[in-house]
């Protein structure tokens, strides 16, 4: 069972190309509820089959995970809190969604919006308090890019070395998740490192 839903997201992902995996990314990256795992893990597969080009996965991916967080990011920055507060729920945010993601990117600074992008639950909308605190754009895209382009890539190569083995997918997603968690800490650790040091 699980091998033919493998299967069949593999020849939905090959129909649909490298537009296809832009296109669903941005929405994963915006208020759908769309796993990433369902698009680049069987684009890579197909990478392995050399059917797509492994290179270009990641960065049509990148790309769209990018173009959807800026959306994002202008949507709470145009509508405000208020908006996200009354009507959120219909764009699957409730205000306690809301006011998780506001402390979490008050916590951990502009830095969020990278290491945000790596963590299952809050990478989708970690944008939204971004651009309700007009965080600078550069800095935005530059954070938000290095986070997803990280993610992209462990998919990618997940699906391109184990594609064919879905239970090794499940363990590695799994323990590429712990990783993931663990090099933010350590970033983490780091940029409020170098700030304590900064003069006041």
């Amino acid at each position: 069972m699980i091998h033919d839903i493998a299967m069949y997201l593999v020849h939905t992902i090959g129909a649909l190309g490298y537009f296809g995996i832009f296109a669903l990314m941005f929405l994963e990256s915006t208020f759908f509820p769309f796993p990433s795992e369902v698009i680049i893990i069987p684009a890579g597969y197909l990478a392995f089959q050399g059917k797509m080009d492994l290179s270009l996965i990641i960065l049509v991916g990148t790309l769209g995970s990018v173009a959807g967080a800026v959306f994002n990011y202008y949507f709470a920055l145009f509508f405000g809190k208020k908006f996200l507060l009354r009507y959120g729920k219909y764009f699957f945010i409730s205000p306690q969604t809301l006011d998780k993601l506001e402390l979490f990117f008050q916590t951990h600074g502009e830095l969020s919006t990278f290491n945000g992008r790596l963590i299952p639950g809050i990478r989708q909308l970690i944008s939204l308090p971004a651009g309700l605190a007009r965080m600078n754009m550069n800095r935005f895209i530059l954070y938000s890019a290095l986070g997803a382009g990280i993610w992209v890539v462990v998919l990618a190569l997940i699906g391109y070395f184990l594609g064919s083995n879905q239970e090794l997918v499940s363990q590695y997603l799994k323990n590429a998740t712990v990783i993931a968690l663990g090099f933010i800490a350590i970033l983490t650790g780091v940029y409020v490192w170098h700030h304590k040091q900064k003069p006041n």
